[in-house]
């Protein structure tokens, strides 16, 4: 773990801290040549320079977001967002499925929209791969 990503997870309470542990420890192992680092203040996974999925502290609990997750269709992905985000929110340990995070995380690999040139295409997505 870089140590931006460590020290977010320091900053974090002990609760929180076991969610977003897990959440590092998934997403590494299944994404591994995937880039992380501390982008808008949260950890977030890139593929070729487009964010994949990362997650944060939210007053409520840990959010968990794929940026293309919309296109996953996973019933437990909320839509977040204007564009083609998908969310789910942890507020305990046992919450999190690691058999369903390592099934969205292959999606993620797989099902990218082009958010690296939202600004250079006007806000219009188009999908990748």
């Amino acid at each position: 773990m870089n140590k931006e990503i460590s020290a977010y997870h320091e900053s974090l309470s002990p609760s929180d801290q076991e969610i977003c542990n897990a959440l590092y420890e998934e997403i590494h192992s299944n994404l591994a040549d995937a880039e992380n680092k501390i982008w808008h203040r949260h950890p977030v996974w890139f593929l070729e320079g487009n964010p994949i999925v990362g997650y944060s502290k939210l007053k409520d609990g840990i959010r968990l977001m794929f940026w293309s997750g919309q296109s996953f269709d996973e019933p437990a992905l909320q839509p977040e967002g204007s564009f083609k985000a998908a969310e789910i929110r942890y507020t305990d340990i046992n919450q999190v499925n690691k058999k369903h995070l390592a099934k969205w995380l292959k999606k993620a690999r797989k099902i990218q929209w082009d958010y690296k040139n939202i600004v250079k295409r006007k806000g219009v997505l188009e999908r990748l791969k």
